[in-house]
C-alpha cells in the first residue's frame, strides 16, 4: 500500500432506485449510455475511475481543477440529455470533490478523502456539485464559475465538520443558478464562568424590579394605547401561500470580499461567417453570405437547432434588430412545429451565439465500408426504442434523399431528409444531436444504408470508449484504444476475462468471426471471458 495526496471525485445517480422501479430497462440502459459519457469524460481530463457500484462512480484526479471542470462538463452534458425526457424520468448525478490523502491498494483507494467526497455528493443539489474548502482554495481564480460558501457541515461518520462550497451551474437559457445555501453550523458559544451566574441573577432582580416599577408609576400607558395582543399568532405568522416559489437566500458575503460578477453567458467575439453559422441549410448559408453579410447596420440573425432562421437588417438600433429578428424567428418556428427555442446568433457582423459550435466528431464523418454496410432498417436502429423505430419507419424510410441518421452516446437519434447533398444532411443531423446531447455523435446510416458495424448477435447499449472502460484492466486500456482506432475496416470485437485482461479481433470478415476471435484471444491469457464491444458498440445479452 501507499500514500499519496489526489482529488477525489465521488458521483452518484440521485432517485436512481426510483427510476429502476419505474422502467428498469430503460433506466439501466440510459445509465450504461450517461455512464459511457461520464467515464469518456473523465479519460480526457486525466482522471482514473478506481471504483464503481451501481449507479456510483469514485475517479481520481492529480488536478483539483480538472476534477471540477471534468464535473461541470458531465453535469452539463446530462443536462442537455435530460431535456428529451420529461422531469420525472431525468437521470441527473450529485457530485462531491474533495482533495486528501489516500491509501492505494490493488488500485482501490481508501481514506478520509474518499469518505468526505462520499459525504459532499450528498450534499450536493440534483445535477450540481459540492466541493471541500480545500478545492475552492485551488480552482476559485482558475474556474469561470460562481460559487456559493454553505460554510460548515456535520457529516455522517467524518468526526469534525466539512466546510463546503456549491458550484453554480448554468441553466438551459444560459443563466446560472444560485446554488441553496444549507444551513451551516453554529458557532460554538464559550461556556459562562460559575463565578457568572450570581451576578447574572441579581442582574436580572434588579432589571425585573426597575420594570415593574416604571410600568406601575406609567399606569400602563402603553399597553392602553396599542390595545390588546392576541395569543394565537399561528394566522398571521403563518405567510400565504405564493404562486411563485421564494428566491434562494443570496450566500453571505464578509464585507470585505469584493462583489462577485453577475453571471452570464460567455460570449463570443468570433466575426460572423456564413459558412460556419450551425444547423442550417447550405441554401441558408448562401443567403447570408449573399444577403446579411453585405447587409447595413442595424441587422440580427437569430437561429434554433433544427434550423429554422430570422434576419433582419436596416433597424432603427440594435435592440430592434434583436428584436425583430427574435420574432421573426420565433413565427417561422411555430409555423414548423419546432419546439426548438430561437436565440440571436450576430448582431451586426459579430457572432454572440453563446454556445458556441456544437461539439463534433473529428473528420472524416463517414467511412464507407463495404464489408461491415449493410440495408438499413428500423429494427436493427441502435438503442431505438418502440415509438423511435416507428418514427424510423414512417418518416426516414420513405423520406426523399439525400438524408441521414446519427445517434448520440445517451442514446438520442436525429435525421434529417430532402437534403441538398449527403454532406449537408450529415452535418446537419450531427450538429443537431451534439448540441442536444453535448458531447459528439456518430454517423449511423446514410440514405438507405447502415455505414457503421451494427451488432445483430448481441444488443448494443452504449459507444465504446476503450481508454476509460472499466471492465478493462487500467494498464491495457490505452493499447485496446490504439490498435481498435488503427483497425479502420472490417468487425472488430473486444472480449475480457475475470481479470480484466482483454482478447481483440481486428478487421474480421464478419460479426461472428470478430466476437469468436476476441473470445479465443481473451481465453488465451484470462478466465470467464465475455464480449464486451462489438464495432463502435458496447454490447449486451439480446
Amino acid at each position: 500500500m501507499k500514500r499519496k495526496i489526489a482529488a477525489i471525485f465521488a458521483a452518484d445517480i440521485a432517485g436512481y432506485s426510483r427510476l429502476v422501479a419505474e422502467d428498469e430497462e430503460e433506466t439501466l440502459r440510459r445509465l450504461a449510455a450517461y455512464r459511457s459519457v461520464t467515464d469518456d469524460f473523465i479519460a480526457r481530463a486525466g482522471g482514473r475511475i478506481f471504483n464503481t457500484a451501481g449507479d456510483a462512480v469514485l475517479a481520481e484526479f492529480a488536478s483539483a481543477v480538472e476534477a471540477v471542470r471534468c464535473a461541470i462538463d458531465i453535469q452539463e452534458s446530462l443536462r442537455t440529455r435530460n431535456m428529451a425526457y420529461p422531469p420525472s424520468r431525468h437521470m441527473s448525478y450529485r457530485i462531491g470533490i474533495t482533495i486528501g490523502d489516500v491509501v492505494e491498494r490493488d488500485g482501490d483507494l481508501l481514506g478520509d478523502g474518499v469518505n468526505i467526497a462520499a459525504r459532499l455528493e450528498g450534499l450536493a443539489e440534483v445535477g450540481g456539485i459540492c466541493i471541500s474548502r480545500a478545492v475552492h482554495e485551488q480552482v476559485a481564480n482558475k474556474l469561470s464559475v460562481q460559487f456559493s460558501d454553505i460554510g460548515a457541515q456535520e457529516v455522517k461518520n467524518i468526526p469534525t465538520p466539512v466546510h463546503a462550497y456549491m458550484v453554480a451551474m448554468r441553466r438551459e437559457d444560459g443563466t446560472y443558478t444560485v446554488p441553496q445555501v444549507k444551513n451551516p453550523l453554529a458557532p460554538p458559544q464559550p461556556a459562562t464562568p460559575f463565578w457568572m451566574w450570581p451576578v447574572a441573577v441579581a442582574v436580572v432582580c434588579l432589571a425585573a424590579i426597575g420594570v415593574g416599577g416604571f410600568l406601575y408609576f406609567t399606569k400602563m400607558e402603553m399597553a392602553e394605547s396599542k390595545g390588546p395582543v392576541s395569543a394565537k399568532v399561528d394566522a398571521a405568522a403563518t405567510p400565504a401561500p405564493s404562486p411563485e416559489p421564494a428566491a434562494a437566500p443570496a450566500p453571505v458575503r464578509p464585507a470585505s470580499a469584493p462583489e462577485p460578477p453577475p453571471p452570464s453567458p460567455v460570449l463570443s467575439s468570433q466575426k460572423f461567417a456564413a459558412d460556419a453559422v450551425p444547423f442550417v441549410h447550405d441554401r441558408t448559408r448562401a443567403v447570408l453570405l449573399n444577403e446579411y453579410a453585405p447587409a447595413g447596420n442595424y441587422k440580427a440573425f437569430a437561429l434554433n437547432i433544427n434550423g429554422i432562421v430570422g434576419l433582419v437588417s436596416g433597424q432603427p438600433n440594435e435592440e430592434a434588430a434583436k428584436n425583430a429578428a427574435l420574432e421573426q424567428c420565433r413565427q417561422r418556428a411555430e409555423a414548423a412545429q419546432s419546439p426548438r427555442r430561437c436565440e440571436i446568433y450576430a448582431v451586426g457582423d459579430a457572432v454572440v451565439y453563446p454556445h458556441g459550435m456544437p461539439p463534433l466528431p473529428p473528420l472524416p464523418w463517414i467511412k464507407r465500408d463495404s464489408s461491415t454496410e449493410r440495408p438499413f432498417t428500423a429494427t436493427d436502429m441502435p438503442f431505438a426504442r418502440e415509438p423511435g423505430k416507428a418514427r424510423l419507419e414512417n418518416v426516414y424510410v420513405p423520406g426523399r434523399k439525400s438524408k441521414a441518421i446519427v445517434i448520440g452516446p445517451g442514446g438520442n437519434f436525429i435525421f434529417y431528409t430532402d437534403g441538398a447533398s449527403v454532406a449537408e444532411s450529415v452535418r446537419r443531423s450531427l450538429e443537431t444531436c451534439g448540441a442536444l446531447a453535448g458531447a459528439a455523435c456518430m454517423v449511423a446510416a446514410v440514405d438507405d444504408t447502415f455505414v457503421v458495424p451494427v451488432p445483430t448477435v448481441m444488443k448494443p447499449v452504449g459507444f465504446f470508449r476503450a481508454a476509460s472502460d472499466p471492465s478493462i484492466a487500467a494498464d491495457a486500456r490505452d493499447d485496446v484504444a490504439r490498435q481498435l482506432a488503427e483497425a479502420s475496416s472490417g468487425w472488430s470485437a473486444v472480449a475480457v476475462g475475470a481479470s480484466g485482461r482483454p482478447g481483440l479481433a481486428l478487421r474480421a470478415t464478419s460479426e461472428l468471426n470478430a466476437v469468436n476471435g476476441a473470445v479465443t484471444d481473451c481465453a488465451g491469457h484470462d478466465s470467464n471471458c465475455r464480449v464486451i464491444a462489438i464495432g463502435p458498440f458496447t454490447v449486451g445479452i439480446n
